[in-house]
């Protein structure tokens, strides 16, 4: 069985659709089509029900979910392992949103070089969707993220929770002029800005990435919302000022990895990301 059909599966049952997939694995849709039915011929059963909302596993499609993650898993370790330095014993791949590596996640990697200094990291960068879909396929070990969707075989563990505070480079102009850059993180902010500013028109600067807010804000001037460890330094200095009886958004932060995976440096990170999490929950309560 080729390894590409299995990413291929996976890709389908992450998105939910051929459409998605393909878009994910930057091939055609007849491409993932063709995999999809090749899989099928060569197991003897149908995998997804296909229909205009979507592909759907189907009762046999859901029995190999299991074996074509240990697949794909088993081809990334092998890959991971043979490109191990010298004097590693193994390794841990973490994702996490570029706001989640300011602060909290450089102290996890601290700490896993002090619990288990043979084991090798790579830090990396990414969204939500991109890293539950590297998460599917075994690419990654773990994720770290704001609004993780559920999918078969993940677990889901609430860290801690963000406040995002309304910030602005001058005080005295109204922050929602055209310099307020509106930061996409999440649909639990979405919603939480929709109620709270019913009435406001669409921004003009939008972003999915709040490091390219800062750094529109530190040159520009301008507003947006951060969360608060991330710009705490910045009021202190009065670089940034938090906007007069501006609302203060919650937004949890979450840990996502795969259930059947029992490796002792998964269990070792994990419990680090726990640790370090009760620490910055502290630390938001002071």
């Amino acid at each position: 069985m080729e390894i590409e059909f299995a990413r291929t599966f996976l890709a389908v049952a992450a998105a939910g659709n051929f459409v998605g997939a393909a878009a994910r694995l930057h091939v055609t849709q007849s491409t993932v089509s063709s995999r999809i039915q090749s899989l099928e011929r060569e197991l003897g059963a149908q995998l997804f029900r296909r229909g205009r909302g979507g592909a759907d596993l189907t009762a046999a499609g859901a029995r190999f979910l299991r074996h074509a993650k240990m697949l794909v898993l088993t081809v990334e370790q092998a890959r991971h392992e043979v490109g191990l330095p010298v004097g590693f014993s193994g390794s841990i791949t973490l994702g996490a949103r570029i706001a989640l590596w300011d602060g909290y996640l450089p102290r996890w990697v601290d700490w896993m070089r002090d619990a288990a200094p043979d084991i090798s990291l790579r830090m990396e960068v990414g969204l939500e969707d991109e890293m539950i879909q590297q998460l599917v396929q075994g690419i990654i070990d773990i994720g770290v993220m704001y609004t993780p969707e559920r999918r078969p075989g993940l677990g889901i563990e609430r860290l801690f929770d963000e406040s995002l505070l309304l910030v602005t480079t001058n005080p005295d102009r109204d922050w929602s002029d055209k310099n307020y850059v509106h930061i996409d993180w999440g649909q639990e902010f979405q919603a939480q800005f929709s109620t709270m500013y019913a009435e406001a028109p669409p921004p003009a600067l939008n972003t999915n990435i709040g490091w390219l807010a800062m750094q529109y804000l530190l040159r520009n001037g301008g507003s947006a919302h951060f969360p608060a460890r991330t710009v705490r330094s910045l009021i202190a200095r009065e670089w940034l000022w938090v906007v007069e009886d501006s609302p203060v958004f919650t937004m949890p932060a979450y840990m996502v990895y795969p259930l059947d995976r029992k490796e002792e440096c998964l269990t070792l990170a994990l419990e680090g990301l726990r640790e370090l999490a009760e620490k910055e929950q502290s630390a938001a309560l002071r």
